[in-house]
């Protein structure tokens, strides 16, 4: 399990948990660069998930425990460290904005697991039951309500009326595309150009705001803004394509997800759409699941994952993450070498080996 632990317990933060990852995958080097960066940003990041814990109230309403139960899970909190990071790159420290701006991209990805698991009926989320268990479905939609509103304060506290309008139209754009895949729930269709949609509307549209949350803040100009805006969609994507992978060859107790759980909601991932293409007497396979979710259990589900995988559909993916990454650091290389970017770089080495 990802652990960011409790701030009661030890000074743990962000990074801790990517570093931990790291050193699972072997990759030392990049464990150590993390380590490095959690001393550097240590105090900062104490405060900030500070403030990500406090944002709700586990002594309030059903919806305020429904948030609150989420937001003290262990995260990766890696959206509002890209926020943090991205305005370190033009020289700004942890100001009050900053702080906000990190808190509001954390609190808007929060309300749409809160979201999801309803729509889902998710039963589990970052290894605990997930809020609608314990809650209840309406209790877990207000309380994702109360995380977007809250959002939307700390944006607006920052006078950035420009990020505020961003993150609005990023909000609209994640609820269409929960839209669509909702329409498409009980079918089955692997269509590459609408997957892409999907996945930029609800993962990558908000790392990109955060990125350019980060840099706005900072004092950066328009050109090396727009270098992190791309840097963040692109990172956005390679982080859903390792999270694809995750579903079909990811350990629950290491993920914190129900294994199987995207084909059992009959979501579009890029490994099935892949496998697909590479099999195509799998598709109506896909289908008949997608009609009858309930009959993916035992054995029934061994075999299909196994007629999956088969077709190489998971390095494939892989692969394709690391065309997202690159064109990210490509992003990142237009801007000034700082020990910003290269925590950046770090994040994204990060997040593409999460499914190797």
């Amino acid at each position: 399990m990802y652990s960011f632990g409790s701030l009661a317990e030890s000074p743990k933060t962000v990074l801790e948990p990517l570093a931990e990852i790291s050193h699972r995958f072997g990759a030392i080097s990049l464990a150590q660069r993390l380590e490095e960066i959690k001393v550097w940003l240590m105090d900062d990041l104490v405060i900030l998930e500070q403030d990500i814990q406090q944002s709700s109230s586990a002594e309030g309403d059903l919806a305020d425990r429904a948030a609150s139960h989420l937001l003290h899970q262990p995260g990766k909190r890696i959206r509002p460290l890209c926020v943090v990071l991205a305005a370190r790159i033009g020289g700004q420290e942890m100001s009050v904005d900053v702080r906000n701006l990190a808190v509001a991209c954390e609190l808007v990805h929060a309300a749409t697991l809160l979201h999801d698991d309803v729509l889902d009926e998710g039963t589990e989320r970052r290894g605990a039951d997930a809020s609608r268990v314990l809650y209840g479905n309406s209790a877990s939609i207000l309380g994702g309500d109360r995380l977007l509103i809250e959002a939307l304060k700390r944006v607006q506290s920052t006078g950035q009326n420009e990020l505020l309008s961003r993150l609005m139209d990023v909000i609209a754009v994640m609820v269409q595309a929960e839209a669509i895949q909702l329409e498409r729930r009980g079918e089955f269709v692997p269509d590459s150009a609408q997957y892409m949609e999907i996945i930029s509307g609800k993962t990558a549209s908000i790392f990109e705001w955060g990125l350019r949350a980060g840099g706005v803040v900072g004092g950066l100009d328009e050109a090396a803004v727009s270098a992190l805006s791309s840097f963040g969609m692109n990172l956005g994507m390679a982080f859903q394509m390792a999270d694809d992978v995750l579903d079909l060859d990811g350990d629950p107790e290491v993920t914190g997800k129900n294994a199987f759980a995207d084909l059992r909601d009959g979501k579009l991932t890029w490994p099935l759409i892949v496998a697909c293409e590479e099999d195509p007497s799998i598709e109506p396979v896909l289908r008949a699941v997608a009609r009858s979710p309930a009959a993916l259990t035992g054995e029934r589900s061994r075999e299909i994952r196994e007629l999956i995988v088969g077709t190489n559909c998971l390095e494939a993916t892989r692969e394709r993450a690391r065309q997202f990454a690159a064109e990210a650091e490509a992003e990142l290389a237009k801007l000034p070498e700082s020990s910003a970017t290269e925590a950046l770089k770090a994040v994204v080495s990060v997040a593409i080996n999460r499914g190797v």
